[in-house]
């Protein structure tokens, strides 16, 4: 696979819509409050408006497109997906955790806000996305079961089955000395993995997808979940990731366990993966195609 770094001038054109779609409705949706606690929404917002490429987000707009659905419809929901990324990046960096005091080029919450707020700003993005998904906020023509499920695959894939759970592996696992690889493969599906496959997943259901093509889609979620941590992996042991400011020597990688080299071999494999799961689909997944590529090609 070719590793150049540059990104196709159509999915670029595509990213950039989207990503301005997926901005303005979570500016509408936390707009800035003048109402008690003000500092707790500055807080949100610093983190959820933190310049950032949008993936999962815009995974979950393409997944709707690919099924033949309306990516607007499809807004709230990953409005919703990214308020939970946001979370999970301010707890990861605290003290406890990851220990990190820059986050995409600048300050991390807990370092601006302290401790206490970030950890509550974490909260708040955290319950606000499921507020979201169970307001007026979805299309009505979205009916209940539908509705319902999509909350169910962002709580699960957020939770101890999920995200959660990935990082407290991730916790146990410093320390030890050399991790395995299912241990690591382990971590990284549930820690990085799950948040993306939902995401798929949610679009596709909110698109009108069929069972067979909500089910091909959330395996394509899980192989790129996996091949996006792998790259992030290899991004961090040079410290030009754009999740994070380099890499924790207390935390496993691909690169420290296989090295560079098998490491990238794994990420191309996982894309072809996910590139076959994408078959049945028509020009309507091209964005996806192209995003599996871009995933491991980048250079941030």
């Amino acid at each position: 696979m070719n590793h150049s770094g540059k990104l196709d001038p159509s999915l670029a054109a595509y990213l950039k819509e989207r990503v301005r779609w997926v901005d303005d409705t979570l500016e509408r949706l936390l707009p800035p409050d003048l109402r008690p606690p003000r500092r707790l929404y500055e807080a949100m917002r610093y983190s959820l408006t933190a310049p950032g490429k949008r993936i999962r987000p815009v995974l979950l707009l393409a997944a709707c497109e690919a099924v033949g659905g309306d990516a607007r419809v499809a807004l709230p929901a990953a409005a919703a997906l990214e308020m939970v990324h946001a979370y999970s990046l301010v707890h990861d960096d605290l003290p406890a955790m990851d220990d990190d005091d820059m986050r995409r080029g600048r300050p991390s919450n807990h370092t601006v806000y302290g401790e206490a707020m970030a950890i509550l700003a974490g909260d708040g993005l955290l319950t606000t996305a499921f507020e979201v998904l169970g307001s007026a906020q979805v299309e009505t023509t979205v009916d209940a079961a539908t509705r319902l499920a999509v909350l169910f695959d962002l709580a699960h894939a957020a939770g101890p089955g999920g995200m959660v759970g990935g990082q407290a592996a991730d916790i146990e696992a410093r320390g030890k000395g050399e991790v395995e690889l299912p241990e690591l493969e382990f971590i990284h599906t549930h820690k990085t993995g799950a948040l993306i496959a939902a995401g798929l997943r949610m679009g596709a259901r909110l698109g009108g997808g069929s069972e067979a093509q909500i089910e091909a889609l959330t395996r394509y979620g899980r192989h790129i979940g996996l091949a996006f941590q792998i790259a992030d992996d290899i991004l961090d042991q040079a410290g030009e990731s754009g999740e994070g400011e380099g890499p924790d020597g207390n935390q496993a990688t691909y690169p420290a366990l296989l090295g560079l080299a098998t490491s990238r071999d794994h990420a191309d494999a996982l894309v072809e993966r996910a590139l076959m799961e994408l078959e049945p689909f028509g020009t309507e997944a091209a964005p996806l195609r192209s995003l599996a590529r871009y995933i491991v090609d980048r250079t941030h």
